[in-house]
């Protein structure tokens, strides 16, 4: 469902009535996820935007404190992209994945692991929250194998393209991520992972996502996106999509209605639902504190993903 409360709204004072009216509105959503891990891929304008980090982060310590074991997984292309222009290395992507050379690799472990993730876990660390940085080799958390890029020729034929250093999951360890939410901590994921080759590849996070969501058995997974949601025609908002099932998106990927970047959004859905995650949501990121918007109230945002309807 297409959020309508407008921004001025969450600046007015409401009656202590009114809050408490809020507060039990909620109560069956809190009920229903209490105790339940959540996966998030944290990424679009929500990384970028100060006033919007913030939000996030609140809504993070709330979902913590309201009994939910959230998992974080970030992005970070953007941060990567402006991190290669600064040493003039050119982006080229296929098929929406980065192109990525051993020096390319190097750099986005960096930016990725050394000043994206450290700034999350601060950020909530500040905020009493106990979260820690982990990238995909800490522990061999994601065992990745090599991924090629599936390119069609004008005759119609595939060609796998080695695109370098990027992989994609062949393993997740479950039992660190159960150990440290046991313990309490919020995890913090960068979509770094190490091949059985050794080499660290760089992995989609929205399919990191999927896979982690899928391997904890997720009650939801939520992908922040710079996008309402999903659309039968995106130059029609009356046709906006609040919840699609598994078959109606695989139909909608094949006839052409979802392309472009939503590929890689509806695709990590299937996949996490198919490995077993309950439910999942594309949630527009932009909306000032959409994980709340989503998980606890009856509107909610964005387009639910579900196995059937």
């Amino acid at each position: 469902m297409v959020n309508t409360i407008p921004e001025e709204l969450y600046h007015l004072e409401f009656s202590a009535e009114a809050k408490a009216s809020i507060l039990v509105d909620a109560l069956p959503y809190i009920q229903n996820f209490y105790g339940e891990t959540i996966v998030i891929k944290y990424g679009g304008n929500a990384m970028i935007n100060d006033d919007l980090k913030n939000k996030v982060m609140h809504d993070l310590v709330l979902m913590k404190y309201v009994g939910i074991r959230p998992i974080i997984v970030h992005g970070g292309g953007p941060d990567i992209t402006s991190f290669l222009e600064k040493v003039g290395k050119t982006s080229t992507f296929v098929n929406g994945l980065r192109v990525t050379d051993r020096e390319t690799a190097q750099i986005a472990e960096m930016v990725l692991v050394g000043k994206i993730n450290s700034e999350i876990v601060s950020r909530l660390n500040s905020l009493n929250l106990k979260a820690v940085g982990l990238s995909g080799k800490d522990a061999n958390l994601i065992v990745a194998s090599k991924k090629y890029a599936a390119v069609k020729n004008a005759d119609n034929t595939i060609t796998n393209t080695d695109i370098g250093f990027v992989g994609e999951v062949k393993n997740i360890n479950t039992a660190l991520l159960y150990d440290l939410l046991d313990q309490n901590y919020v995890p913090v994921i960068s979509p770094i992972g190490i091949g059985e080759d050794g080499n660290s590849y760089n992995i989609n996070a929205d399919y990191v996502a999927a896979e982690i969501a899928g391997a904890m058995s997720a009650k939801k997974m939520l992908l922040l996106t710079d996008i309402e949601g999903i659309y039968r025609d995106y130059n029609d908002k009356s046709t906006f999509i609040s919840t699609l099932s598994k078959k109606e998106a695989e139909a909608m990927i094949a006839d052409g209605s979802i392309n472009g970047g939503m590929i890689p959004k509806v695709e990590a859905c299937l996949r996490s639902l198919e490995k077993g995650a309950g439910k999942t949501s594309i949630i527009d990121g932009r909306q000032a504190h959409s994980l709340i918007l989503e998980l606890f109230t009856s509107q909610g945002i964005g387009t639910e993903v579900v196995h059937s309807n």
